[in-house]
């Protein structure tokens, strides 16, 4: 039986994703995604550690870092809107702790774009398509969100990382 007002749709996805690819090896690279994911805490550490090597730039790596702490804080407000509860399906393994029941949109997913928007422009390498797919892969195999919550996590990252990405590049 699937949760009221979550598509089985929905469901069936994160059911087949997860018994296609949620071999013990991908569940650990997913782990170790959610862990370094978990309140945006690895990529404010990559930014802080860009501020520290890039002295000429500290000044946007630390308002970047900033950034993606903001989109992170900006996709738990919208959580305790949606309030959205997290997958409870017989046929979705939760395969990890989260901090909170809610699962709209993905914190991790957003934080996770923003990131590789804002230090993508920042190193002039193209960061969304190497870290974004993986992280929103990581939320689905580990059972923890709905594809939609993924999908508009990032598009809010996105979003946001955009918007300060141009903002730094007009100063």
């Amino acid at each position: 039986m699937t949760q009221r007002n979550t598509p089985a749709a929905e469901v069936a996805v994160l059911s087949r994703v997860q018994g296609a690819i949620g071999h013990p090896t991908a569940v650990a690279a997913a782990r170790g995604l959610s862990l370094f994911g978990e309140h945006a805490a690895g990529w404010a550490g990559l930014g802080l550690l860009g501020a520290a090597v890039d002295r000429r730039r500290r000044r946007d790596w630390l308002l970047a870092t900033g950034g993606v702490l903001a989109a992170h804080a900006a996709s738990i407000a919208v959580k305790r809107v949606v309030r959205r509860p997290r997958p409870q399906d017989p046929s979705v393994k939760v395969l990890v702790g989260t901090p909170s029941k809610l699962s709209f949109p993905s914190s991790h997913a957003t934080s996770t774009t923003a990131a590789a928007v804002l230090y993508g422009g920042l190193t002039g390498k193209p960061l969304v398509p190497a870290l974004v797919p993986p992280m929103l892969l990581s939320r689905v195999v580990l059972g923890v969100h709905y594809p939609t919550d993924v999908l508009a996590g990032s598009a809010l990252g996105g979003l946001l990382g955009a918007l300060l990405r141009r903002r730094l590049g007009r100063k």
